[in-house]
């Protein structure tokens, strides 16, 4: 029954202005970056992102880039490769060719319980869609993420129990929190 809810929900959260700008993406290890630089057709590079967040370009070396925006990203190039040009550097461009890094887990009542990589953000409803749903026996008022943050462990309840029900009246952002790279979303 509550896994038949799970579509009918997503139809009725249609988000606001706020919440269907998806946060910047920031990149994770495992990511494949294109960057270029105008004019310099010996610069352009399509760059994976190590294991341990560093990315390799010619003339600059090693980049930090995990937990980056890709503007970031672009302004260390940039510093890099400031030393090599007499004027001011051509525009450094990077963007995301394939975020195969953004991973997050899934544990406890729900029908396929696993990791999943959508190669974009997802809210906590999605996430439970693509963990099948929660069981029959799950409690859907229950359900936390765990989020590493640094040294600190960050514990955020999901309450989607009326939503799954059809009522979206009491419907809040900060019910349906999105999801980050590494998140683990417990359904007990």
């Amino acid at each position: 029954m509550a896994l038949a809810c799970i579509p009918l929900a997503l139809a009725f959260s249609t988000p606001t202005a706020a919440q269907s700008a998806d946060p910047a993406y920031r990149v994770n290890p495992g990511d494949e970056l294109e960057i270029s630089v105008w004019g310099e057709d010996r610069l352009q590079r399509e760059v994976s992102v190590l294991p341990d967040g560093t990315i390799a370009y010619p003339l600059v070396g090693q980049v930090a880039a995990a937990g980056r925006l890709p503007s970031e990203i672009e302004a260390r190039i940039t510093a890099g490769l400031k030393p090599q040009y007499r004027g001011p550097v051509p525009q450094v461009t990077v963007s995301v060719k394939k975020a195969s890094g953004f991973q997050f887990s899934v544990i406890g009542k729900v029908r396929s319980p696993g990791t999943f990589t959508p190669g974009r953000y997802v809210n906590a409803l999605e996430a439970l869609s693509m963990a099948g749903g929660p069981t029959e026996f799950a409690d859907v008022n229950g359900i936390r993420i765990i989020r590493k943050q640094g040294q600190a462990i960050q514990t955020l309840r999901v309450r989607i129990g009326a939503t799954l029900k059809g009522d979206t009246r009491s419907l809040s952002d900060a019910d349906i929190p999105t999801i980050h790279s590494g998140d683990t979303m417990v359904v007990p």
